[in-house]
């Protein structure tokens, strides 16, 4: 997995818009001494950290909230590492490090922790590498094995073949990532341009495909060999753990790992520019015309980053930031506007980004801009629209280390690249600190009058939309050549050079395993038939809840589809008593967070606030549920938005599967068969009065549900609840009846053609039940080994032995109405039929090579995975939801683990052989027409039906 910087990965892992902005200071924190132990703070996590002889640094926090352990090693070693003509090669070292290692199997990393019940992945950026995984606490000591042989003991295993093979991987995720997506490559054109040839941000985290092409096996090894020690890399273990026992087993598997070659530290290396660079590209695959102005600015830990990052939410975030003022409000160019800004280790770039309304002159857009940082520049900002940002700091920060993982993200990159896990607290105080006058300042400094790096991406053959006078960008596309890739197979018996260690490096057992205690549910219902339910949890000062009513898009017309959606973005922008600007400010100043959102068959208002602002922030929510303002200028604005968002999703062969499956799936007539968000013919209709009709007809406790899971018992939710049972009257609602018809024939083959696509989007299903069906559980356990996770057949046979993906997976769409059973996968483009074939004959075979020991395998999955699910908040009220919204028993979590012991191998094939029907799915490609249709006709499915990406037959 690549990530594209510190902050996307802090952002990615912990999602804590504070600990983003907070991984940054003047100054460098003081190392701790070789072994030291800090108490808890109000903002700070307990932990002990010591260096073993070999330089790898440790950190324990022990959590026995749960029983579970999670591990994140940390190599200080991202792109920012390789050279010009040798890059990719960090982020091809994190592939490989999954593969195997000396005394791991190969293909083991990825499928004995999912079978172990556990989770796993990893992630390069400009910067670093992660490695991590969360396993139950039985598994911990064979989480050691793992982690430790892949530090110590894997560059051996890297083959002639296995390089070749994993090229291949590589390629497809670039392919995913950027050549088969969206304005994918303006991510490297800006760098590429912002930074000198020789600066170690000019390339790309995932590199040049050439340049990994053309690695030897001398050079990754070599590469290997200066970073990749243990004295470059910080290991954090956190959980339900014995400090004294587990540093006996880190020094038991890691402390023998020879010692690395010294790395010296990275020197800040700031650029400025002598002139503004204007860039254009004809993107194949965008549909709306973007513009991006990206401005050097500094490192991380410099204390002006503090006040850029307050700079980028003042300038795009809210009602009143200048560029939705005047680029959305006034001028109506584009339907948002972001700013942001990216420090990483030597440098930083901020960037202002407009993705503009179908047909728009970037011109005008880039006039819109300046208008609006000269409006900042008159107007400035209010202390009120800082304290705002700072408000939110709190709630972020609790809510980041709501799991251990998160926990152990924290530890490892503050230790690693802040020199202390205690820099948590530094941070802290400097964003606290920064004031107006910093503010303004860091604009004056870095944006004013300064030159940019500007990007005009904009729609094929439409490049009289870009910026005057931009040159053209000069992007390379790849060419997908038939039968240009080497088939690689690998196996595990492969001769490869054996380190001696002082003690047979086996598989360890497992621990005892742990007790798994179902969280305990309450359960009321007013006299106004809201049902409540909750779920007490005490670890933290939060509260979370969510408000679902049951309908959305299934109570949507199909000639009006999108009114639903159009009302939960609508909820958000005012009240009756507040406009839209005074409802941001009374969230804001809570540092609460209140969202709408509308789904195929509810709409939610979510909430997250700190237990003493649970009332006032039920008090918005009561008001955002019983008082909408449905204002006409943000009802048009929502519209258009919405639009211009349907318009961009043509160019995504992801989104054109997604949306064009569902309809193969449902059918034309069927409510589900439409996107949740509508069609561009369906919204174009929609008026006020539908929403209005929608809200008055729909919105009712009768079809909702309250679920409330954090620091509060069920006596204060129900009395905070008094004024919405009184309030919010009762009515009956009308449900439509749509039938639904499963295949009960031959399977049928669709086409989309995507010109030039590097990949082919390829996606099966079937219908299966309603979702509140017994056979639910079963579906979702005879799925797993065929689909549910890396270490599934799919996974396992198309990216781990076949190199054709960068995954595949089966899942079960649960729908009340009725569910799916679901396949899908992107593959590269020449490798389309031979992937569809593999794919179905996957399934058609599933049954019968069904075994015992997958059956015992499948068991233990599920259950132990039971260990990780009531970690957070969130996951409470995932718990909450399913009960309330299929009539489940409050205790159907305990029920669940004995109906699955009960359960025999003839129960798990009767499911298959009921749902898991190659026969009755219909298959649907996404790609390159020209190389790849004709290909797929002697697959078996017949001629392949051509459709058009809204899902309807082509006339030849």
């Amino acid at each position: 997995m690549k990530l594209s910087s510190s902050k996307t990965f802090i952002a990615a892992a912990i999602s804590s818009a504070l600990l983003l902005g907070a991984c940054q200071s003047s100054k460098t924190a003081k190392t701790p001494a070789k072994e030291e132990a800090v108490e808890a703070s109000s903002f700070s996590i307990p932990y002990e950290k010591y260096t073993l002889d070999n330089g790898l640094k440790v950190i324990l926090h022990q959590d026995k909230s749960d029983p579970i352990v999670a591990l994140a090693t940390v190599f200080h070693v991202g792109s920012s590492r390789e050279e010009p003509g040798k890059t990719g090669f960090a982020h091809f070292f994190e592939h490989m490090a999954f593969n195997n290692s000396e005394n791991v199997p190969l293909g083991a990393n990825r499928k004995m922790i999912g079978e172990l019940g556990g989770t796993r992945n990893g992630g390069t950026w400009n910067d670093g590498t992660i490695y991590y995984e969360v396993v139950p606490k039985d598994a911990f000591e064979k989480l050691l094995w793992i982690d430790s042989d892949r530090m110590g003991y894997m560059i051996n295993t890297v083959t002639k073949d296995a390089l070749e093979r994993e090229k291949q991987v590589v390629k497809n995720e670039k392919r995913q990532r950027v050549d088969n997506r969206p304005y994918g490559h303006t991510g490297g054109v800006i760098s590429s341009h912002l930074y000198p040839d020789d600066h170690p941000y000019n390339w790309s985290v995932i590199g040049s495909l050439e340049d990994l092409q053309n690695a030897t096996l001398e050079d990754v090894k070599k590469f290997y060999a200066k970073y990749y020690g243990p004295n470059n890399a910080t290991l954090v273990i956190a959980g339900d753990i014995d400090i004294a026992e587990t540093k006996t087993l880190v020094e038991k598997w890691f402390g023998e790992i020879d010692k690395g070659q010294p790395v010296p530290a990275m020197k800040p290396r700031p650029v400025t520019l002598d002139k503004t660079i204007s860039l254009s590209h004809e993107d194949t695959f965008a549909k709306l015309p973007e513009i991006r102005l990206t401005f050097p600015t500094v490192e991380q830990y410099h204390e002006d980053s503090y006040a850029l990052d307050a700079l980028g939410e003042i300038l795009s975030d809210g009602k009143r930031a200048p560029l939705y003022k005047v680029i959305v409000e006034e001028q109506k160019l584009a339907p948002g506007a972001s700013a942001y800004n990216s420090s990483r280790e030597i440098a930083g770039e901020f960037t202002i980004r407009v993705r503009a309304n179908s047909g728009t002159d970037l011109d005008q857009v880039k006039d819109a801009i300046e208008q609006a940082l000269a409006k900042f520049e008159q107007d400035g900002f209010s202390e009120k629209d800082l304290q705002q940002i700072k408000a939110r700091q709190e709630t972020q920060f609790y809510n980041g280390i709501s799991s251990v993982l998160n926990k152990a993200f924290n530890l490892a990159s503050y230790n690693e690249f802040a020199g202390s896990p205690d820099f948590l607290q530094k941070d802290i105080e400097a964003i606290k600190a920064v004031s107006k006058s910093d503010v303004i300042a860091a604009y004056n400094q870095y944006i004013k009058g300064k030159n940019y790096v500007m990007t005009s991406f904009v729609p094929k053959g439409q490049a009289d939309l870009a910026v005057e006078g931009a040159t053209d960008a000069g992007v390379k596309e790849e060419k997908i050549v038939q039968g240009a890739e080497k088939e690689v197979v690998l196996n595990d018996n492969e001769d490869f050079p054996r380190t001696e260690t002082s003690f047979p490096r086996h598989e360890p057992p497992l621990g005892k395993t742990p007790l798994l205690t179902p969280p305990a549910v309450w359960s009321q219902t007013l006299e106004n038939n809201l049902r409540v339910l909750g779920i007490e949890h005490n670890e933290l000062p939060l509260v979370q809840f969510t408000l679902r009513i049951e309908g959305g898009h299934y109570l949507d017309k199909p000639e009006k589809s999108g009114v639903a959606y159009i009302l939960s973005e609508l909820m958000m922008e005012g009240t009756e008593g507040k406009t839209a600007e005074e409802l941001e400010d009374a969230i804001g100043i809570l540092g609460a967070s209140i969202s709408v959102d509308a789904g195929d068959e509810e709409i939610v208002i979510s909430a997250n606030t700190l237990k003493r602002n649970y009332d006032e922030t039920l008090a918005l929510v009561k008001e955002v549920l019983l008082e909408p303002r449905f204002d006409p200028a943000e009802f048009e604005r929502i519209k258009k938005r919405l639009l211009t968002g349907l318009k961009q999703r043509e160019g995504d062969a992801q989104a054109i599967a997604s949306v064009v499956g569902k309809k193969l799936l449902y059918g034309e007539d069927h409510i589900l068969g439409i996107p949740t968000s509508g069609t561009i013919d369906t919204v174009s209709s929609i008026t006020l009065d539908d929403v209005k009709a929608y809200y008055r007809n729909n919105i009712s406790p009768t079809v909702s549900a309250f679920h409330v899971a954090g620091d509060i018992d069920q006596g204060a939710v129900i009395n905070s609840l008094h004024g919405l049972e009184q309030a919010w009257a009762k009515k009956t609602v009308a449900w439509p009846d749509y039938s639904v018809k499963a295949n009960d024939g031959d399977s049928q083959l669709y086409f989309i053609d995507v010109p030039d696509a590097k990949q082919s989007v390829l996606m099966a299903g079937q219908l299966t039940f309603p979702g509140a069906s017994e056979d639910y559980n079963n579906l979702v356990y005879a799925n797993d080994r065929l689909g549910a996770g890396s270490s599934a057949r799919l996974f396992q046979l198309l990216r781990i032995q076949k190199g054709y993906t960068y995954g595949a997976y089966t899942y079960i769409l649960r729908r009340e109405a009725m569910s799916a059973l679901m396949a899908q996968t992107s593959v590269r483009a020449n490798v389309t039929k031979e992937s569809l074939d593999l794919l179905s004959n996957e399934i058609e075979v599933y049954k019968d090579t069904f075994t015992k020991e997958d059956f015992e395998t499948t068991k233990n999955i599920v259950i132990k995975r039971q260990t990780r699910e009531f970690e957070t908040l969130g996951s409470l009220l995932s718990v909450l939801q399913d009960i309330s919204r299929f009539d489940l028993p409050l205790d159907y979590l305990a029920n669940e683990q004995k109906e699955l012991s009960n359960l025999t191998l003839s129960d798990f094939k009767q499911t298959m052989a009921k749902y898991m029907s190659p026969n009755k799915m219909d298959y649907l490609v996404v790609g390159d027409a020209d190389t790849q249709l004709e290909r797929l006709n002697d697959l078996g499915f017949g001629e392949p039906v051509v459709l058009d990406i809204k899902g309807n037959p082509v006339s030849e």
